[in-house]
């Protein structure tokens, strides 16, 4: 079983080392790499070069920006069975690949599978929705976050498999792809399974500590994405309406008013904000 890993890149080096190395340690060898690479100046080309011999890598230069666009590119030029999007900050455990690969075996209408998400460290989260527990999930409470995400292209809607170029990084709405992915493949039918043992590595940015703007920039993503659907009359959106605008950002802000904590009160402020501005923006 092949595994394709699409890697959209722009603005780093170090590391993208560090995947590259991660993947020189992996258990299950039958995996290409293909590197979507938006850089101008070749800033990874000398990082690339010396890993050509060892792993099955397609190094393809573009001349567009945008992490779903890159990201939807690839997919065009996938030879795997199961795809996976990692970010160009992360790295995988040694035995993400062989674990991946056992559970789309194991569990025969399995679709979408979600790896946790961990802060360089083996028991501690960091972005996106993880859990210390195991389970299949619906549309109701979605798991994980895009770099996390595996799909077997035999077992979902092929229709539905593509990036919304809208959302995500250098695109109109700047967060969100993931999600908005993953929503659209449940909706059409597909069967999805997370579990933290797998583990994929990669620094927790979006802790309250390091600032509103991120948040702001890619809670955008969150509330255009709930627009889209809701503008198609998906009743399930009335869900996330009520969760996502209203209630979580809310009662997050009440906690850290009672805590006293005004960065985590500014931080949930702006996030109620951002959504409210993709949701307000989108089509508009």
């Amino acid at each position: 079983m092949k595994v394709s890993l699409v890697l959209a890149t722009l603005g780093r080096d170090v590391e993208v080392a560090d995947f590259l190395k991660s993947l020189l340690c992996q258990t299950y060898k039958n995996f290409e790499l293909i590197i979507i690479d938006q850089n101008k100046d070749g800033k990874i080309d000398a990082i690339v070069q010396p890993f050509l011999s060892h792993l099955d890598v397609k190094h393809l230069k573009v001349d567009f920006t945008g992490n779903a666009r890159a990201r939807d590119y690839g997919i065009g030029l996938a030879q795997g069975r199961i795809v996976a999007f990692p970010d160009d900050d992360c790295a995988y455990d040694k035995d993400v690949l062989e674990k991946v690969v056992a559970e789309f075996a194991s569990r025969k209408n399995l679709s979408v599978l979600v790896a946790g998400s961990y802060d360089f460290s083996s028991s501690r989260f960091s972005i996106g929705v993880n859990s210390p527990k195991a389970r299949y999930f619906s549309r109701f409470e979605m798991m994980g976050v895009e770099f996390t995400q595996f799909f077997d292209l035999t077992r979902l809607d092929r229709q539905q498999f593509h990036l919304d170029c809208d959302f995500g990084i250098g695109s109109k709405y700047s967060g969100g792809e993931g999600f908005e992915l993953l929503y659209r493949l449940l909706r059409a039918g597909s069967t999805a399974f997370y579990t933290p043992a797998i583990k994929i590595y990669h620094p927790d940015k979006d802790h309250y500590k390091l600032g509103t703007g991120r948040m702001l920039m890619y809670s955008t993503g969150v509330g255009a994405y709930i627009r889209k659907f809701t503008n198609q009359k998906d009743v399930f959106m009335l869900y996330y309406i009520a969760r996502k605008m209203f209630v979580a950002p809310l009662l997050k802000m009440l906690l850290a008013l009672v805590l006293l904590n005004p960065k985590k009160l500014a931080y949930s402020f702006y996030n109620l904000v951002g959504i409210w501005r993709g949701f307000l923006a989108y089509e508009s």
